[in-house]
């Protein structure tokens, strides 16, 4: 690791010599449709101003989260463009990592975001921000339990199978579930981050479970779609529903009582303090190799106080 900084940093310095791609920083996220990653790229803008200096930011993102491809050609295109660091939220924790060995390879710092790579990829990258995504499915487990009870049917709306955060995120609740309740679990599915399916899949879920008690949607086009369908199956209110992220749609169906509880990431902290860290290893600074960007649970008693205000977007 020391090896591999002291590396990093000396390209750093040799490539300032070029001129514009030198100075590129390059955020690669999941997709660039949703509000959730746009809230990300704020963060990210707001901090590479705070930095001045010659810095330009580029942001980029495949259509949707379940295009992996796309965003592996995106990291490889970045360090043939020889960037001066990547900040990058990998949408599969095994495809990314040969990009991301690529840029440790020509001395490109990476800070990850949002979603662990896979295990030994850790040597290729200097800091991983994040949710702690396992916690954060344990808190969503219990607030669950904490309304419908121990007993009977819930089920579990999810998105891409496999990807990191979806790993912590959805096994935290599972675990926290079967080890504190006697619940039943319907699923989990998977919508591939696209409202639409979710909604589909919720009211295809609800129809063929008319004795379900409770339902978590493990992200934020996964949890609009699940709210949709509990509105328009007349079931919303009667099922206890908790969602994760917090963009407009979100937060309205916590005020009408559609979710009871929805989960929301410091999303612009991820995008800002991703860019901060970067900041720091071309500097030459000591970084933390984890970074925990915390969550609040937002209800309708907190939705309008600071807490919450801080995290929604």
């Amino acid at each position: 690791m020391k090896t591999f900084l002291i590396a990093a940093l000396a390209s750093v310095a040799a490539l300032a010599s070029v001129p514009a791609s030198a100075a590129e920083i390059a955020v690669i996220v999941k997709t660039v449709n949703s509000t959730y990653w746009q809230n990300v790229q704020k963060g990210a803008d707001a901090a590479i101003k705070k930095a001045g200096g010659d810095y330009t930011l580029t942001f980029q993102g495949p259509a949707s989260e379940s295009a992996i491809a796309d965003e592996v050609n995106m990291v490889e295109n970045a360090v043939n463009r020889k960037v001066a660091g990547i900040v990058l939220a990998p949408s599969d924790p095994d495809a990314l990592v040969p990009a991301v060995k690529k840029a440790w390879e020509a001395h490109i710092p990476v800070i990850v975001i949002d979603s662990q790579l896979a295990k030994g990829a850790d040597k290729y990258y200097q800091s991983f921000l994040s949710t702690d995504n396992k916690k954060a499915g344990e808190l969503c487990a219990k607030a669950l339990i904490d309304k419908v009870g121990t007993t009977g049917k819930i089920a579990v709306m999810s998105y891409v199978a496999g990807a990191g955060s979806e790993i912590g995120r959805v096994g935290g609740f599972t675990d926290y579930i079967k080890a504190h309740s006697k619940l039943e679990i319907v699923g989990p599915f998977y919508s591939q981050s696209q409202m639409a399916t979710a909604l589909n899949q919720t009211t295809d879920m609800l129809a063929a479970n008319p004795d379900l008690k409770g339902i978590f949607g493990a992200n934020e086009p996964t949890a609009i779609g699940m709210g949709r369908a509990l509105v328009q199956s007349g079931r919303a209110g009667k099922v206890v529903a908790v969602g994760f992220d917090g963009n407009t749609d979100l937060q309205g169906f916590v005020k009408d009582g559609t979710l009871q509880a929805i989960a929301v990431q410091g999303s612009y902290q991820m995008g800002e303090k991703g860019i901060e860290t970067l900041m720091k290893v071309l500097k030459k600074e000591k970084v933390e190799k984890f970074v925990d960007t915390g969550v609040v649970l937002v209800t309708k008693d907190n939705i309008d106080k600071p807490e919450a205000k801080n995290v929604l977007y």
